[in-house]
């Protein structure tokens, strides 16, 4: 029989083993790398159905089924996955004509999306229509940061970003939404007053590095890639602005090769990405997070999608 003095002696010891152990296993998991893996989607334009097989370049392609089977897929191999959409969910299809967007949410949400921002042509069944279909089917925020909503049937409908946790990781993300005028119904557009989406967006990453010290910053724009007078598009966005990791880009249905690279005003990389438009690609770009080498491109997939890609 232990005598007491052995006793506590042993169970000092014992409780000593187990904070060291845990003290290593927590500086393991502090030191070793991450990999977080973003999906993406941006003007999909009611495309529930593929493409149909008439002989078109874009027969077969698309179609929600699809794209949720590639990211069941992805996710049941990727602990940590991000799935996001830049905007123009609606309008394109008779699906958007008969259910005035109700079939586009029910989609998403069933997908798992993570997070939206807004497009011109999701305005087009109203302001009222859109509130009404946010809350009664999204599971998942709508960000936008530049369009104030004051006195609109879209006031508390959405969110200036979200912080996302994965793992030990803090993502934010907002959104920025295209100017309306001339572009939106001013029926449609109604009262929203557009704010200027660089100063947004610099506030808005301000905010999410240095008060809620996120470890990556994302913006889901719908400003469209670049135009050839001055109107603020996501190449301007990403060259004016400072705390952007990456923007994932929309309007303009552009189908980018590889994410493109640019440096902000303070020199540092922001990527640029765009996957053209009706769900045709699902893009992925894959991250790895270290303590000491901070963060890293590890890998980026435009996928596309077709029933071929499944099964």
């Amino acid at each position: 029989m232990l005598s007491r003095k052995k006793f506590i002696k042993q169970a000092a010891l014992a409780s000593g083993a187990i904070m060291f152990n845990s003290s290593v296993a927590s500086a393991a998991d502090y030191i070793t790398p991450i990999r977080l893996t973003i999906l993406h989607t941006n003007d999909t334009h009611s495309r529930i159905d593929p493409f149909p097989m008439d002989g078109s370049s874009n027969q077969g392609l698309g179609g929600v089924t699809a794209r949720a089977e590639l990211i069941s897929k992805i996710r049941a191999a990727e602990e940590h996955v991000l799935l996001l959409d830049a905007g123009d969910i609606f309008q394109g299809t008779p699906y958007f004509n008969v259910f005035k967007g109700e079939t586009e949410i029910k989609a998403m949400a069933a997908m798992k999306y993570d997070a939206c921002t807004i497009g011109n042509h999701d305005f087009d069944a109203g302001m009222e229509n859109l509130a009404t279909q946010l809350t009664n089917h999204a599971s998942f925020p709508m960000l936008v940061s530049n369009y104030d909503f004051t006195n609109t049937p879209m006031e508390y409908k959405t969110a200036p970003y979200k912080i996302f946790k994965k793992g030990r990781l803090k993502i934010g993300v907002f959104g920025i939404g295209i100017e309306g005028s001339g572009l939106i119904a001013d029926n449609l557009f109604g009262n929203t007053k557009y704010l200027d989406p660089v100063q947004k967006a610099n506030e808005l990453s301000d905010l999410l590095l240095r008060e809620k010290k996120c470890d990556m910053i994302i913006c889901l724009s719908h400003l469209g890639f670049k135009y050839k007078d001055n109107k603020i598009s996501d190449e301007i966005l990403a060259k004016e602005t400072e705390g952007i990791d990456l923007i994932i880009g929309g309007h303009t249905h552009t189908f980018f090769d590889n994410p493109i690279i640019y440096k902000n005003k303070k020199g540092s990389d922001v990527i640029v990405n765009q996957v053209g438009w009706a769900g045709i690609v699902l893009g992925r770009i894959d991250f790895e997070f270290s303590k000491f080498s901070g963060k890293k491109i590890m890998g980026n997939h435009n996928l596309f999608v077709s029933q071929k890609t499944i099964g």
